[in-house]
């Protein structure tokens, strides 16, 4: 199994919540994208903590950073390995976690892997707000207009702040 396969493995064992986000997201949605990363999603600040990983031995190389209260993040752990990297994802608030219970799983090479479904995937490029991000918004909107329009509209009362004030920009009209 991968690295990212294995670090998924490891969160689930010790029932943490995760879902693959980022472009590797947009792959397994139809959005062909380079990625240099895994990126995973979880809530749970456990996984900030050193003793987490210690039963972790196959995975040599992992490193915390802790955000501070300017971040959008709790925190990222960098797990580096013969595989691209992971980096485990620490988000903030019940927004995280409910977008964690909407996840899916997708076969990737006969391995079910959680990832979010594409209305979170949507939110969450919201979040991050670069260039990039919004236009894999365009491409995601473009792929299922309708039904995804619909769902993040349905959804975008639970983001934070700064995330509906984007939407409401870049919405389809």
């Amino acid at each position: 199994m991968n690295l990212a396969g294995r670090v998924i493995a490891y969160l689930e064992a010790r029932d943490v919540d995760c879902a693959i986000v980022g472009g590797t997201a947009l792959g397994a949605h139809g959005i062909a994208r380079a990625t240099l990363d895994v990126d995973v999603l979880v809530a749970n600040v456990a996984v900030l903590e050193r003793e987490f990983w210690t039963a972790a031995r196959d995975l040599t190389s992992v490193e915390i950073r802790r955000g501070d209260v300017e971040d959008p993040l709790r925190g990222v752990v960098r797990i580096a390995g013969a595989d691209r990297p992971v980096d485990v994802l620490v988000g903030r608030g019940a927004w995280t976690a409910a977008i964690l219970k909407r996840r899916i799983r997708i076969a990737i090479a006969g391995v079910a892997l959680p990832f979010v479904d594409r209305a979170d995937l949507v939110l969450l490029k919201l979040y991050a707000g670069g260039p990039q991000d919004l236009l894999d918004v365009e491409l995601l909107l473009a792929a299922e207009p309708d039904a995804l329009l619909a769902t993040v509209n349905a959804r975008i009362g639970e983001a934070p702040a700064g995330v509906r004030d984007l939407w409401r920009k870049v919405a389809p009209r």
